[in-house]
């Protein structure tokens, strides 16, 4: 057993979505989020940059003794894990690999659609994620940056989100795709505009997929938080910048009075 607090790291609001399901599988786990909304968005960073800021919130991580790092950024998993994993003794995890496994396991067809920003989608990471699981999947993908401004503006279940989830998904769909990841922590945002629109399609919520991941780990690890006297975990929850649209998100959350949003400069 553990009390030290996992980390979890994003580049903007969608971690927050990580941090929820991480807390809503382990209640008792103190968390330490940040979110780097004054350098957001990562998606259209350079590798070399997104490894950089990557490493600064790490390294800042590492510093408050965390036990565990969740990169709740698919850009910065796509293209800083690795990086990451070589330079520090702790366990690191993405939300790529996560999403990978359960879409793989969850599709019935021979197709796997993958939304995210152009780093992500470029990087080609889950393509490589998922042939290592099984090489026969056909992996069809579509950058759809216009869901991240979407969640940033809170637009997610308007007409527009509907109209935008067509415009990216309906080729997608055409071409058979059933089962489509959600590589990117804002989309979870977007799944009732996207089901809508196509409701027979399984959304795999990468979030809630790397919560279950993380907890396996602790437990093999001995690490899990299980004192019997801890009722609830607490929450320390950063921002570069805080922008109008992740104090809403964060009270939406976890509630306008529980965790207090303050700004850190990393």
């Amino acid at each position: 057993m553990s009390n030290r607090p996992i980390g979890i790291f994003d580049s903007g609001i969608g971690g927050l979505t990580v941090c929820r399901a991480i807390h809503d599988v382990m209640p008792k786990e103190d968390i330490i989020y940040f979110g780097d909304t004054a350098r957001f968005p990562y998606g259209t960073r350079s590798q070399e940059t997104i490894i950089k800021y990557s490493r600064e919130i790490v390294n800042y991580l590492v510093s408050k003794n965390v036990k565990m790092i969740v990169i709740a950024c698919n850009t910065a998993s796509a293209a800083a894990l690795d990086t990451l994993r070589a330079e520090n003794n702790i366990d690191i995890v993405g939300v790529i690999e996560a999403g990978a496994k359960a879409a793989c396991f969850k599709s019935k067809e021979n197709s796997i659609g993958v939304i995210g920003t152009r780093a992500t989608i470029n990087s080609n990471s889950y393509k490589k994620a998922i042939a290592n699981i099984n090489s026969t999947i056909n992996v069809i993908q579509q950058q759809a940056t216009l869901f991240v401004s979407l969640a940033e503006e809170g637009m997610t279940e308007t007409e527009i989100a509907k109209l935008t989830a067509k415009e990216y998904l309906e080729k997608m769909y055409a071409n058979g795709v059933r089962t489509l990841i959600l590589g990117c922590t804002h989309f979870p945002l977007l799944k009732k505009a996207i089901s809508a629109v196509y409701p027979d399609i399984k959304l795999i919520d990468t979030g809630i997929e790397i919560a279950g991941e993380v907890k396996s780990i602790l437990i093999k690890k001995n690490l899990l938080q299980n004192s019997e006297s801890k009722v609830i975990g607490s929450f320390e929850l950063y921002a570069s910048d805080i922008t109008d649209s992740m104090q809403s998100l964060k009270d939406i959350f976890f509630g306008v009075d529980s965790a207090k949003l303050s700004k850190l400069v990393i």
